[in-house]
């Protein structure tokens, strides 16, 4: 029988005793199981920063437009949607999303028609969406919107002589890495003010801005600019 040369044979001891890979070999195992769990957690996390941030843009766009004193203009509208747009870079709201901004206060009818209109709607973005709670002119003649405004069961309305600012926000989220972690999720958050010392609330448009100016709501003005 022959033996190996000493130094073959003594390479292939610490070939047999070498564990060096060891370490690097666990962690390739170990990384099957905890990529999918830490990109899963990720994902939950910027999930959540983004509906947030959709909150908090709601919260701005009702705010603004009820801030607004005295009358309020297309030009006004303008400026707070753009705004919005400014706000929302950071989640690609003009692209991915649509603000809707309806004013709500009460129709001036009497007795059982008396009750609640949508007066005018603007909106801002690409997503092509309409609000889930009503369109211009619903309610002026009717109390179809008698209780008000918003989810069922929990339905907002104007105070006696004063008006609602609605902003209604729908944004389509895409994961950062793949749908296999967390699908693309269709976000809505609505927000509400009262309005603040502006007893008129037709929409002026005292610089004569075209319709293709203005924030119209219909598939003409899906921009996310």
């Amino acid at each position: 029988m022959t033996h190996p040369a000493p130094r073959t044979r003594h390479a292939i001891e610490r070939l047999i005793g070498n564990r060096s890979g060891v370490a690097m070999t666990e962690f390739a195992l170990a990384l099957t199981f905890m990529l999918p769990i830490t990109l899963t957690g990720v994902e939950v996390g910027n999930l959540a920063v983004t509906t947030l941030r959709l909150n908090q843009l709601a919260m701005m766009t009702a705010d603004n437009i009820a801030r607004v004193r005295g009358s309020i203009d297309e030009v006004d509208v303008n400026e707070v949607m753009t705004g919005v747009g400014f706000a929302g870079q950071s989640i690609n709201f003009g692209g991915q999303g649509r603000a809707i901004v309806s004013i709500v206060e009460g129709n001036g009818q009497t007795g059982a028609a008396e009750g609640n209109r949508i007066t005018w709607q603007r909106c801002f973005g690409a997503k092509d969406v309409t609000s889930s709670y009503g369109l211009p002119g619903d309610g002026a003649t009717d109390n179809s919107l008698a209780a008000g405004v918003g989810p069922t069961g929990n339905k907002i309305r104007p105070v006696i002589n004063s008006a609602l600012v609605l902003a209604e926000l729908r944004y389509t989220y895409r994961p950062l890495v793949s749908t296999s972690f967390i699908p693309a999720v269709e976000l809505h958050s609505l927000q509400s003010f009262s309005v603040r010392e502006r007893a008129n609330q037709a929409l002026t448009n005292t610089t004569n801005l075209t319709d293709a100016q203005k924030r119209l709501c219909d598939s003409a003005h899906l921009s996310a600019n």
